[in-house]
């Protein structure tokens, strides 16, 4: 009778800027040779390694073996405590106050400073003013197209 293994965590170590193309690889590799591979999770805070579960390191090993950006499976299995607050998505706007002084990285206005005015969550949207505009017009943009150049300052209480 076949022991039957139960899914793990790998990393699998890879060429630093290449973790999504190694993930998509291994993906591909995976459904063209039916491998055991449950889950492929190419996380943006960590460079360098991509997660890979799977029922045993030698099914990860499959899965990687042929694939130029993947470089090896890290030693051991990596808990999913680990991991697991990257399965989680961040808001992209979180941090962000009105009043902050941001600098628009795309878009028509890209490199111009504005103020925030209003900041949409849900939407992950954020409403900003723009200094060099002769007439002060709100503008709605994305929240992953600005950079926060400096952070509103907070007026100490108590002291005038």
């Amino acid at each position: 009778m076949e022991e039957v293994q139960k899914p793990a965590i790998f990393a699998v170590r890879s060429t630093i800027g290449q973790e999504k193309n190694t993930a998509d690889m291994v993906v591909a590799r995976t459904r063209n040779f039916n491998l055991p591979i449950k889950a492929v999770l190419a996380p943006p805070g960590i460079r360098g390694y991509i997660f890979v579960e799977g029922t045993g390191k030698t099914s990860v090993e499959r899965a990687r073996v042929g694939i130029k950006y993947a470089k090896g499976v890290a030693s051991g299995e990596v808990p999913l405590s680990e991991i697991d607050h990257f399965l989680v998505p961040t808001p992209i706007v979180r941090g962000l106050e009105a009043g902050d002084i941001v600098e628009l990285t795309s878009g028509p206005f890209r490199g111009e400073r504005a103020r925030v005015i209003r900041i949409d969550e849900p939407k992950e949207e954020i409403t900003i003013e723009l200094f060099e505009a002769t007439v002060p017009i709100p503008v709605t943009v994305r929240g992953d197209s600005v950079k926060v150049i400096e952070k509103k300052e907070k007026k100490e209480e108590g002291s005038k």
